[in-house]
């Protein structure tokens, strides 16, 4: 066994016994479980929720969007930097609601918000089926990561069904807890090992940051800007502003969300990770750094650039630190986004149809679901194709359309009806589903336009669609209340 594996599996093994030990002193009823008893400070609550951010999508994504793309890889930093301010106004709000009524999960709070178990259904439908894809992106995620870190000594197979029993025991047994503490170990190896490759690698081989943007302007002009065409201005900024509204959409952000102790613990959360997100431009450079020492990958081996470089650059043992610490970036996303499915549907789908079953029944059923949740997961990881490739496109356009009807619900005199909320989510997701699916772009449509509606993110105008769809249904189903006897719209409702 090489050293770059010992150390992979050393780091598996203790997040495994710290998974699992963060279950002790505690009794796992369905709150413990799903949200950590409403008890995380400051601390554990940023360690969660830049979890979700660090995933193995920024640790390879964030590097490869570098390295095959310039200049429009920095939309990555521009959304989670804006993410954090609509999150300081934002997440107080949602907590303060949600602690309140003893909510836990995203459809917890739709379902309270517009009075309808059904509403809550179609939420839980629309975060589960963008759970899937991005939860399969952490376990291809892991295994290049793992299989490129030992050298092939683990095929990426053998590697994603490791991580993936790795994961659904320590949920299973310790829920939020065993991913908070996970994330610990994860957030301190993933910040120190990324600071230091963002500066050493540029270093050592152009000789400093500079020199390495010099060398890359000369060699490839242009590479560096916003294109004029396809990943320009106007794509990049409604990539940012869609991205940005859907950030705390997913279910599992809620969880982090809900698990906080107080809202100023959400506050000083998102103040603090601006800062932190700062280490995304060291991912950058290496990225960047790698276009001129290893050439010539393409398409999704453009993915490998940070490890191939890495491998290039240092001894077995580091080698297996970076794979143990990419590890981890799909460890802890990957727990929270079993832990979040496993609730929605034994919470949000299964007690609406079965109201008659107790919390002990659903946290039962919760828990089995976790392996049940995992093993699809695994099967569209190793089998997907290019069906899992399509969902994972929609993924973070589907759950962007769920912001019109919280960001309604939060208005001090609310006029959106559960009916038009539910017709706004139905429209975009139909709308995001169907161009993806049929691979129709805004410019096969509308030729004529000017070219920076062409660009536009076709999510964005889903989510035109959605508002326009959601006020007008509501106008629509707000009527009733005057049209019909109170006893009547009563059965309407």
């Amino acid at each position: 066994m090489n050293a770059a594996l010992l150390m992979i599996f050393g780091f598996l093994l203790l997040s495994i016994f710290l998974g699992i030990r963060a279950k002790k002193g505690k009794k796992m009823d369905l709150e413990q479980w799903t949200v950590g008893g409403r008890g995380f400070g400051a601390l554990f609550v940023f360690l969660l929720m830049a979890g979700e951010i660090y995933t193995t999508f920024t640790f390879l994504g964030g590097s490869a969007w570098a390295y095959g793309k310039g200049g429009p890889a920095y939309y990555i930093l521009a959304y989670i930097s804006l993410s954090c301010v609509l999150g300081y106004w934002l997440l107080p709000a949602i907590w303060r609601y949600a602690n309140k009524h003893k909510l836990m999960s995203l459809s917890d709070f739709y379902e309270k918000k517009y009075d309808s178990p059904l509403f809550g259904v179609l939420v839980a439908i629309v975060g589960i089926i963008s759970i899937i894809p991005y939860l399969v992106l952490q376990l291809k995620g892991l295994g290049i990561i793992v299989s490129q870190a030992s050298y092939g000594s683990i095929s990426p197979t053998l590697a994603i069904w490791i991580g993936a029993i790795a994961v659904t025991v320590y949920v299973m047994v310790s829920g939020l807890h065993g991913s908070a503490w996970t994330a610990v170990i994860k957030d301190i190896m993933i910040f120190g090992i990324v600071v230091f490759l963002g500066f050493y690698i540029p270093f050592h081989y152009y000789g400093g940051i500079s020199s390495m943007f010099s060398s890359i302007a000369e060699a490839s002009p242009g590479f560096l800007a916003i294109p004029e065409k396809g990943l320009s201005i106007s794509w990049f900024i409604s990539t940012v502003l869609l991205t940005v509204l859907g950030f705390y959409m997913w279910p599992h952000g809620f969880g982090g969300i809900f698990a906080a102790k107080s809202e100023r613990a959400l506050r000083k959360n998102t103040i603090i990770s601006p800062l932190y997100t700062l280490m995304l431009l060291f991912v950058f450079f290496v990225g960047f750094a790698a276009i001129g020492q290893v050439p010539g990958l393409k398409g999704p081996d453009a993915d490998l650039a940070l490890l191939k470089i890495s491998i290039q650059t240092f001894e077995p043992w580091f080698v297996g630190l970076i794979g143990a610490a990419g590890l981890l970036t799909a460890l802890v996303p990957g727990s929270m986004l079993l832990l979040s499915g496993a609730t929605l549907l034994a919470k949000n789908v299964y007690k609406t149809f079965v109201p008659q079953a107790s919390d002990v029944q659903v946290m039962k059923l919760a828990r089995y679901l976790v392996p049940v949740i995992t093993l699809t997961s695994v099967f569209f990881t190793l089998n997907g194709g290019n069906t899992i490739v399509t969902l994972l496109l929609m993924a973070y356009s589907f759950v962007t359309q769920l912001f019109p009807a919280l960001i309604f619900s939060l208005t001090k005199n609310r006029f959106i009806t559960k009916q038009g909320g539910a017709a706004g989510i139905i429209v975009g997701v139909s709308i995001v589903a169907y161009t993806t699916i049929t691979k129709m772009t805004i410019s096969s449509l509308f030729t004529f336009f000017p070219q920076w509606v062409l660009d536009l993110n076709v999510g964005i105008i889903a989510l035109i669609a959605n508002v326009l769809v959601t006020i007008v249904v509501s106008m629509l189903t707000k009527g009733l209340r005057h049209q019909l006897p109170s006893h009547e719209y009563a059965k309407a409702r």
